[in-house]
């Protein structure tokens, strides 16, 4: 059976109306489900307490229930408690509804993508970009009005931003749905901009790409994004830098890496050799006896370090090219100097030969 409405919501039954909504909003408050997730008990006192309200603040039905101790099917409780459950919590804490609100808001951010070779990313470069954006309408200065007119108050909500549903003490607010919050409609829009107080646009803009950057690498340019609506403040424009692959160089940071073909006369004697540097071409000495894939380096001879003093190095790693075919000058010459060796290699077939001598005993 259930529990005695006036026991429920702890008031005598001569409770006077301010003191049965006054007990009700103690105990809803205390067991909202919004502040006991996942408390069964908690959900249940919730409940509870929300139909021996419904009934109590009603005068009729509280007559009927003194005098019979129930209510019929079709009461309040049956039929439009439901909504009122689900937001008498933001009503407690919203107190009469959020207000106006406000059509100004800040434009959109926007992306632009600018390719650069790795020569115009090592000594910077100032270049134009022709961005397409929302500008402020100039025909009515970011308004959406038709000059000469002004916006009205909404007659939904009579300008409030909202519109309110009551029952008792409690006030559910809804953002009023014909003005969308702000109070005011527009009954004139801007024929240019048809109300929404932007247009597309085209704007020619300059930037500075700074000595050093780095694929990837983003420049934030503020205020050069979209207009804001309604006169609100314009969004940023960030510029994304890539940059091409270079037909020779790949970047590691601040260094250069570059495969240099090498002859292996040109390992055994030594030798002197033009190589690739960004804006030209530098001397570069290999020693006598360097081995393939030996990396060779030219310091400060890379990107210029980002934000940071000096640059990085130029590295050059020594590929060793073997002939497909070889002239008869060649090869007389190659079998003289294997004659010559008497079949001694370096430490490399040294140390190989001896490991596999073990491996075999």
């Amino acid at each position: 059976m259930p529990r005695d409405y006036y026991e429920v919501l702890g008031v005598s039954r001569n409770a006077s109306e301010a003191e049965i909504k006054r007990a009700y909003r103690q105990l809803a408050m205390q067991y909202h489900p919004d502040r006991n997730p996942g408390d069964k008990g908690a959900e249940e006192r919730f409940k509870e307490a929300s139909q021996a309200y419904a009934i109590l603040s009603d005068g009729d039905k509280r007559a009927q229930y003194d005098r019979f101790g129930s209510v019929g099917v079709g009461g309040f409780a049956e039929q439009g408690f439901g909504t009122l459950f689900e937001d008498i919590f933001e009503s407690f804490f919203a107190g009469t509804g959020r207000g106006r609100r406000s059509r100004a808001a800040r434009g959109e951010d926007l992306q632009y993508e600018l390719k650069i070779t790795l020569d115009e990313a090592a000594a910077g470069l100032e270049t134009k970009i022709q961005i397409p954006r929302m500008e402020r309408c100039g025909e009515c200065n970011g308004t959406g009005l038709e000059p000469g007119s002004r916006r009205i108050a909404c007659d939904m909500c009579q300008g409030r931003g909202e519109v309110r549903l009551s029952q008792g003490f409690l006030t559910v607010a809804r953002t009023c749905p014909k003005c969308h919050g702000e109070g005011e409609v527009n009954r004139n829009p801007c024929p240019a901009c048809r109300g929404e107080s932007r247009q597309r646009a085209e704007r020619l803009l300059q930037v500075k790409i700074p000595p050093g950057i780095d694929d990837g690498m983003q420049l934030r340019i503020s205020a050069e994004g979209s207009a804001g609506y309604g006169g609100g403040p314009p969004g940023d424009l960030y510029v994304l830098v890539r940059i091409k692959e270079h037909e020779l160089f790949v970047r590691n940071g601040a260094d250069l890496y570059c495969d240099l073909p090498v002859t292996f006369a040109q390992l055994a004697l030594g030798a002197e050799t033009d190589v690739p540097v960004l804006g030209g071409t530098v001397k570069l000495k290999i020693p006598a006896g360097s081995q393939p894939n030996q990396v060779l380096k030219l310091r400060g001879r890379g990107m210029p370090r980002l934000r940071e003093r000096g640059h990085g190095d130029a590295c050059y790693r020594l590929i060793l090219e073997v002939p497909p075919k070889l002239n008869a000058r060649q090869r007389e010459a190659l079998e003289a100097f294997e004659a010559a060796s008497k079949g001694q290699g370096g430490p490399l077939i040294s140390s190989f030969l001896e490991r596999m001598k073990k491996l075999l005993e």
